[in-house]
């Protein structure tokens, strides 16, 4: 609340309104890792006898797929069969590479002629086609078997030679894998007991009989015989799971068919895991989208409702002036449509970063007060710059009155005022008058200080509105105005109202105006003190009343919630014009030279003239 004292001082209190500016399981890819098995146990070959040792070792050359060649059309760099390989006779030149001396595998033909691609030459040929008549010549070489060959005695790496120990046949290089497979002298482990010593297949059959850890075919259900050929038959016919043997088998295939169907279930349920993380995924982008889209239909609900409200609201307002309009038009009212009395809208003061509560205006009508919920008070130029001169800061309390010296703008003193939040101000005949809860304090003003006089009581509510004549005081609160004379400080008469506490008072020649909580607003006949008319139109509490008077007429401006202002004319009491500019409730209104300040909780100051 603003107050101003003759040409030095000036008040102010805290504002009693605040203001608010107006949330799978991640798939896992799993890589299983695959490691050839060798098609032998990779034990070293037992020797044997041989039948001849004028063989010639020759390295062989592990070269790219047909496959791989076909696919690609380049040869790249093989890798070297360490397998042993021993040919029987001396291959020809033409089947060797004239590089390494090793015999052509996989032969090509090459754009170039070349039919091979040596691991010496990095050359990248390009293949045309298998060199079938070389392969085929290559196929029909005779070779040891690789189970009567051993390393050569030189230490070459990939270097082997014939082993007297080992296998005795020598066959055709094509057809070696046939014979290998089944070769008596391929090594083998005893399938009884891995812990015997390495056998070859030719002596399994005597071992197995001689072996003494021949264990029960039904040791997997728990019989714990172990030992020869002869003690094992006749364990058989004595061995208690034998007679159960069909019925352990079945129950054995039924094992593994359940085992079977419960991997297959392993598999579903992975595989429906992994379909119910896709769809929760799905799921949970839905519930964004559709979250998103609520939100998004919310708030254009919540805009259209908001634009509604506003254009019922204005659409009440226009109603109500075509009312007035015909009313006067009826009566024969015609010059107050003067369009030299419109009211405009001549520009907006803007700075406060809070909803505009107060406006006061300096005695010389040069200087404008602003009091915002931003804390501050704005000093504004209305005569030559129409710009902030200075912002005022030092509030910080509800229930303290401040006093700034007008001349240098700066605050001077500071006095807690009420136990309660202090509403407004007015200054008269050298005093301060603040109201709050059910009190009304009267300060004299002594230089900068101000000095409790008297507090008057009586008041049923908050004391929101406070307007000082040359003669009286009047306060407003709930349904009430209290009239004081200004120099005994009494209460001399009292004016009961309808529609909620008071917020505003206007006093002009010969009337007494007041607007409610309940959008009303009721005028009285200053001598009489009776009740004269109540004028409606505001669909919000009206906040503020001023005052323009010239010889010809008195016009009174109200303030309202409902976001607008209204000028009425008080010579047959209608309103001639609705001001519609401000974006939020108009709280507070000022007059100087003719000219209307209104402020807003929008944080603006419009300025108004006609």
């Amino acid at each position: 609340m603003l107050a101003q004292w003759g040409s030095t001082f000036a008040f102010s209190a805290f504002p009693t309104s605040s203001y608010k500016q107006h949330r799978r399981t991640p798939s896992t890819s799993s890589t299983m890792t695959y490691s050839p098995r060798d098609e032998d146990d990779g034990m070293p070959p037992i020797s044997t006898p041989r039948r001849s040792d004028s063989a010639i070792s020759v390295r062989s050359l592990h070269s790219e797929s047909t496959m791989s060649l076909r696919s690609t059309f380049s040869l790249h760099e093989e890798e070297e069969d360490t397998e042993p390989q021993v040919f029987a006779e001396q291959p020809s030149v033409k089947l060797c590479c004239q590089l390494c001396c090793s015999v052509f595998k996989d032969p090509v033909i090459t754009t170039c002629g070349v039919s091979q691609k040596c691991p010496v030459d990095n050359a990248k040929l390009t293949v045309v086609v298998n060199n079938i008549a070389v392969a085929e010549q290559i196929g029909e070489l005779f070779i040891h078997c690789k189970y009567g060959c051993r390393p050569a005695a030189t230490g070459k790496p990939g270097a082997f030679e014939v082993d007297p120990l080992g296998c005795p046949f020598t066959i055709k290089l094509s057809s070696r894998k046939d014979h290998e497979a089944g070769c008596d002298y391929r090594p083998v482990r005893c399938p009884n007991n891995p812990s015997c010593p390495p056998l070859l297949t030719m002596n399994l059959e005597a071992h197995l009989k001689a072996c003494e850890h021949i264990k029960c075919p039904h040791s997997k259900y728990g019989c714990t015989f172990i030992g020869n050929q002869d003690t094992y038959e006749t364990h058989l016919e004595m061995c208690k799971f034998e007679g159960l043997k069909e019925f352990l088998q079945q129950t054995d295939d039924r094992f593994h068919e359940m085992q079977v169907a419960l991997a297959q279930k392993d598999q579903d349920i992975a595989f429906l895991r992994s379909m119910l993380g896709k769809l929760s995924e799905k799921l949970d982008q839905l519930e964004k989208n559709l979250e998103l889209k609520f939100d998004v239909l919310d708030e254009n609900q919540s805009k259209l409702s908001e634009d509604l409200m506003e254009f019922r609201r204005d659409a009440s307002m226009l109603n109500d002036e075509l009312s007035h309009i015909n009313a006067r038009l009826n009566m024969g009212i015609l010059g107050s449509y003067d369009p030299q009395q419109i009211f405009k809208c001549k520009g907006t003061f803007v700075g406060h970063q809070g909803p505009v509560w107060c406006l006061c205006v300096y005695s010389t009508g040069d200087l404008l007060f602003s009091g915002s919920s931003d804390k501050t008070i704005k000093v504004w130029d209305t005569c030559t710059t129409y710009k902030c001169q200075k912002t005022l800061e030092g509030h910080d309390a509800l229930v303290s009155i401040q006093v700034w010296d007008i001349q240098t703008l700066q605050k001077v003193n500071t006095i807690r005022a009420h136990d309660n939040p202090v509403c407004t101000l007015v200054s008269s005949h050298n005093m301060l008058f603040s109201g709050s809860l059910k009190a009304i304090k009267v300060w004299d003003i002594m230089g900068t200080e101000l000095k409790l006089k008297k507090e008057l009581t009586g008041l049923n509510h908050w004391v929101r509105a406070l307007v000082a004549s040359q003669n009286h005081l009047y306060s407003g609160s709930y349904q009430t105005i209290k009239i004081w004379d200004i120099r005994s400080l009494e209460c001399v008469h009292v004016l009961q109202t309808s529609g909620g506490s008071v917020y505003s008072i206007a006093v002009t020649n010969h009337h007494i105006v007041c607007g409610t909580y309940e959008n009303l607003i009721h005028v009285w006949d200053i001598e009489s003190k009776e009740q004269v008319r109540t004028l409606t139109g505001h669909v919000g509490t009206v906040y503020a009343l001023a005052v323009i008077s010239t010889p010809d007429q008195t016009k009174v401006f109200s303030a309202s919630y409902d976001r607008s202002l209204r000028v009425w004319s008080m010579d047959n009491m209608i309103c001639t014009q609705t001001l519609l500019r401000h974006q939020g409730s108009v709280t507070a209104l000022a007059v100087s030279r003719g000219r209307l300040f209104s402020g807003a909780v929008d944080s603006t100051v419009k300025v108004w003239t006609c």
